[in-house]
């Protein structure tokens, strides 16, 4: 039997629910078979699966009932019905019930694997890099795979830190442009000057400098998705000629005179609370209407505790690798001590975290000393209340206080330092980067340069 949480098989016919359980299990699956919707109720009470293929024609209770019922105890829970060619008014009343889709019977196995692909829930850790245990993490997985299906504009909010971009690339990777390119483009990390060239492209000779006609963002993701990431970031210049792109779906080039037609997916991110901006006169109401058509939050980790330890282990396997300690674990009291904390710095925080704790790690086993965690008892520190955001450091992290070690100052300047260099030298980015205020990130770059650890 295959890995990963099993599909469950709902058909009281023993000899095709037989026969759905070996074709799943020879594609690789783990499978749970009921012979009606009673059973099947039990096994969901008793563990998680990650889909429900499901018989509608049933007794004594039918397919369509028995994913009404789905629909009340696992909302997040996607189930696909089995249908004959006669029943297609059921069919579609069960579409309207909340089902995923429905197969019609007979049909090939090969049909019947292609809907499990599409439909079922990540599991813990699928071939695309996605990790959701948590149902509420799920959920928002099997909604981006419904979304993935069409072309429809999405508009992802959240925390920082969060993963908006993970979840941008799944509903590429899940859509029929998964074979185009995904391009992404900060708009908040380009100065105003430049943007619109950036993202529409320029002609050679439209401005100062412009020596050669270059594409901009929109052409280079033909075919593809364009996730324009921080969106209310831009000013209102720019939404203005960005609504009408994605209006028109085509694209002038900065001093060019010859439209360009779109093929694209639009995906937008925030971390701010759009209706709000749109309130406040900072982002337009038609804009923000147009990228809305699909709103996508995605929970802080702290709703999604489930997840903590499976993306901590992750990440430990990933820089325990990249630092040559391959063979690291967590103890008891590690793991413990990753689900009680708040992460207010969300899944950025927490990778952070566990890179500083594969260099703080003495053996083979990371310790809940070595994860250093703000307030925690096993930290080195005294427990202390929440901190205000202007108090943390490296991505939701404290400033060291007096009593830490030499050692946690040193990891935390090289941490700063070199997200610095990542993006550039903008104090902006990497204060987003690493979930500090920019004027906490001055403060430290002026006396990292006392020290003689920053020049200029």
């Amino acid at each position: 039997m295959g890995g990963g949480m099993p599909i469950l098989v709902v058909e009281d016919d023993p000899a095709l629910r037989e026969a759905l359980c070996d074709t799943l299990e020879l594609a690789g699956h783990a499978v749970l078979g009921a012979a009606g919707a009673e059973e099947a109720l039990r096994l969901l009470a008793a563990r998680d699966v990650s889909l429900v293929v499901s018989d509608v024609r049933m007794l004594p209770v039918d397919g369509i009932a028995l994913l009404k019922e789905i629909r009340q105890r696992f909302a997040f829970l996607p189930v696909v019905l089995m249908t004959a060619f006669a029943d297609v008014d059921r069919a579609v009343e069960a579409m309207r019930a909340g089902a995923c889709d429905f197969l019609l019977k007979p049909f090939d196995a090969q049909v019947l694997l292609a809907h499990v692909l599409r439909y079922r829930l990540p599991g813990t850790v699928t071939s695309d890099g996605v990790i959701a245990t948590d149902p509420v993490s799920m959920h928002l997985f099997a909604l981006a795979a419904r979304v993935a299906q069409t072309d429809a504009t999405v508009l992802l909010t959240g925390e920082s830190g969060v993963g908006k971009e993970v979840v941008a690339r799944y509903i590429h990777q899940h859509s029929a442009r998964r074979g185009g390119p995904f391009v992404a483009i900060n708009c908040a990390a380009i100065p105003e000057s430049l943007l619109e060239a950036t993202l529409f492209g320029h002609e050679k000779g439209a401005f100062s400098g412009a020596q050669n006609a270059q594409p901009g963002k929109f052409e280079q993701a033909q075919g593809g998705t364009l996730l324009l990431d921080e969106i209310t970031e831009m000013q209102p210049a720019l939404q203005a000629k960005l609504l009408r792109v994605l209006q028109e779906r085509e694209v002038e080039r900065v001093g060019g005179r010859k439209p360009i037609v779109l093929d694209i997916r639009v995906i937008a991110t925030t971390n701010r609370d759009m209706s709000d901006a749109v309130a406040r006169g900072a982002f337009r109401e038609d804009l923000y209407y147009r990228l809305n058509v699909f709103p996508l939050p995605i929970p802080a980790l702290r709703q999604r505790v489930r997840d903590v330890v499976p993306l901590a282990r992750h990440f430990l396997v990933a820089h325990g690798s990249r630092g040559g300690r391959p063979g690291l674990r967590f103890s008891a009291a590690a793991e413990s001590a990753l689900e009680a904390h708040p992460w207010p710095g969300n899944v950025r925080e927490l990778e952070n975290v566990i890179q500083r704790a594969v260099i703080l790690a003495a053996g083979e086993l990371v310790e809940a000393a070595d994860l250093q965690l703000a307030g925690s008892s096993h930290s080195g520190v005294a427990s202390e209340p929440a901190p205000s955001p202007g108090s943390l450091s490296v991505a939701g992290r404290r400033t060291p206080r007096a009593g830490q070690s030499d050692e946690l100052r040193e990891v935390e300047r090289e941490h700063i330092l070199e997200t610095l260099a990542a993006v550039g030298g903008s104090r902006k980015l990497a204060g987003q980067r690493l979930g500090m205020p920019e004027r906490t990130l001055r403060h430290k770059l002026r006396q990292y340069r006392i020290e003689g650890f920053l020049k200029g």
